[in-house]
């Protein structure tokens, strides 16, 4: 938290000096950086809101717009992620990447359905597991047919 607020304090400072996409590379070396190292981790934490908080006052400051401004338009003008988004890419990648950790439907129960590629979800008793993003498999069917190429997996999500 106290790295990311610096990183806030940082860019409302160079703001007026600097153009933009300055602001953006200052952004992604110094915000984006801290909020995104470890997210697999904390990123369904209720603390993640203010983290979120914290990102959507910056985005604010880049683009010199007030408090009450909705930050959802900027985020595509700047082409940055919000901090939802930006943990389900995470969880995504890192899925894509240890493959061989994860059982598929037809692993699990030999039953030959329409949903026998999709990740096997083991029941969970816990609510923030239930929440969590990471036992949903939503993702279309042409997303999932480009996993076995990383970077155009990453082209196809965002």
């Amino acid at each position: 938290m106290k790295k990311l607020s610096m990183a806030c304090y940082i860019i409302m400072n160079a703001k007026t000096y600097l153009s933009t996409p300055s602001l953006k590379i200052i952004y992604h070396a110094f915000f984006h950086s801290g909020m995104s190292y470890r997210i697999i981790l904390w990123g369904n934490l209720s603390h993640s809101s203010t983290i979120f908080s914290m990102q959507k006052k910056t985005i604010r400051i880049m683009e010199g717009c007030g408090n009450r401004v909705s930050c959802r338009n900027l985020f595509k003008k700047l082409q940055i992620l919000p901090l939802t988004s930006q943990y389900m890419l995470s969880i995504l990648i890192f899925v894509v990447q240890n493959k061989n950790l994860f059982l598929t439907n037809i692993e699990s129960h030999n039953i030959d359905t329409r949903q026998r590629n999709n990740l096997y979800l083991p029941q969970a008793n816990l609510m923030i597991c239930k929440r969590s993003k990471l036992f949903r498999d939503n993702l279309p069917l042409e997303i999932k047919k480009v996993t076995a190429n990383l970077k155009k997996f990453k082209i196809a999500l965002k």
